[in-house]
């Protein structure tokens, strides 16, 4: 066999070789996000930020502001939602959906990225996310409120639907159902089965995928650190895993571990904890050719005013087992209750350290992730 006709069968397998979303219909767009997530990860580390664009310290509804780009002068590269309240006009932290779809194609005009998690109510109660009363049961197939929890599905469908620009569908990173492995929400470890957790999962993404016919989604599956024994990640890891035909992103919430008093732990110890876990989490999603993330973190007020780049660089920098997608701090909601500094903050000239330094990745950073 010649040199050109190994080339052209190379080049035939290729599409094969590279990362696939679940979907096997996913749009060309959704397709090349996720390829493209995976070769960012490979050279540094995409930077989130929980409703960045819609309020901050201070202030709500300004366009075209967000507290990271007043620091920095860019805007993160991911921009995270969430659902939670859907059917209503403001979502659970009082974002009016119509806002949010503007604010989302804005962010994909630019080449940002989106993430949207959901914060569903009890579906038994009709109280919050919080409220742990047992409702997984009942909203599975065969279920007393299995038709109204698809109604409730409906919604969700209907706003990512139209996360549109144009005729052209904008990719979403959906991360449903998170933190499962705790029991602070009522889908959570205790207050439903193993298998019903699962059962859930996967009836979520198959309506979504199939019945509604949305192929514009990768989906995110988020245990949470603090319920994890660092032992025995993998097992701790994998509890309610839905399988790899129903999961995109091997996503990871870790406030335990970065720098939080209540974990009694030293500093050091806290650190070498990040590294174990992130680094088992990147394992998993080499093995079974995921993406993995960081995909909820931070520390409550940024009290130590090196955090991102003592904190959070440092480790993630320092093991190149490691490799990450992206790193997703929570919401800027008052001057008592925010994860990324804001004008005036003691932690802003650290934050540009940070925005400064190759391994983060922001907004203006990223060339045609969707190509």
């Amino acid at each position: 066999m010649n040199r050109l006709s190994l080339y052209i069968l190379f080049m035939i397998a290729l599409p094969a070789l590279a990362q696939r979303p679940l979907d096997k219909q996913a749009t060309t767009g959704t397709v090349a996000l996720y390829h493209n997530l995976q070769t960012l990860s490979e050279r540094g580390i995409l930077f989130g930020h929980h409703e960045t664009d819609a309020y901050g310290v201070g202030w709500i509804g300004t366009e075209g502001r967000s507290d990271v780009r007043d620091i920095c002068g860019a805007y993160p590269a991911v921009h995270g939602w969430d659902l939670g309240k859907e059917g209503q006009p403001n979502n659970l932290d009082g974002v009016p959906f119509e806002s949010m779809h503007r604010w989302i194609r804005d962010v994909y005009r630019r080449g940002g990225i989106n993430t949207i998690s959901w914060h569903v109510d009890n579906p038994v109660t009709g109280g919050g996310s919080w409220d742990t009363t047992r409702a997984v049961q009942a909203i599975l197939p065969g279920g007393r409120l299995h038709a109204d929890f698809v109604q409730r599905l409906d919604r969700v469908a209907a706003f990512l639907a139209a996360c549109k620009q144009g005729k052209e569908f904008i990719p979403i990173i959906f991360r449903p159902y998170h933190e499962h492995n705790g029991n602070w929400f009522w889908w959570g470890k205790g207050l439903c089965t193993e298998q019903a957790y699962i059962q859930l999962w996967r009836f979520t993404v198959d309506y979504l995928k199939n019945t509604k016919g949305l192929h514009h989604i990768l989906y995110a599956f988020s245990p949470d650190r603090s319920r994890m024994d660092l032992q025995d990640a993998r097992a701790s890891y994998l509890y309610g895993y839905p399988g790899d035909d129903y999961v995109d992103i091997l996503g990871y919430d870790n406030y335990m571990d970065v720098g939080v008093a209540w974990n009694k732990k030293s500093p050091q110890e806290q650190a070498a904890d990040l590294r174990a876990g992130l680094s088992a989490v990147s394992a998993l999603a080499r093995e079974k050719k995921k993406v993995a993330a960081l995909t909820e973190t931070g520390l409550e007020g940024v009290t130590n005013p090196v955090w991102y780049t003592q904190v959070i660089l440092e480790p993630l920098k320092s093991d190149r087992s490691i490799q990450l997608a992206y790193i997703m701090v929570w919401r800027n909601g008052n001057d008592k209750h925010h994860y990324a500094p804001y004008r005036g903050h003691p932690a802003a000239a650290d934050f540009k350290v940070f925005y400064g330094d190759p391994y983060t990745l922001f907004e203006d950073d990223l060339k045609a992730v969707y190509k």
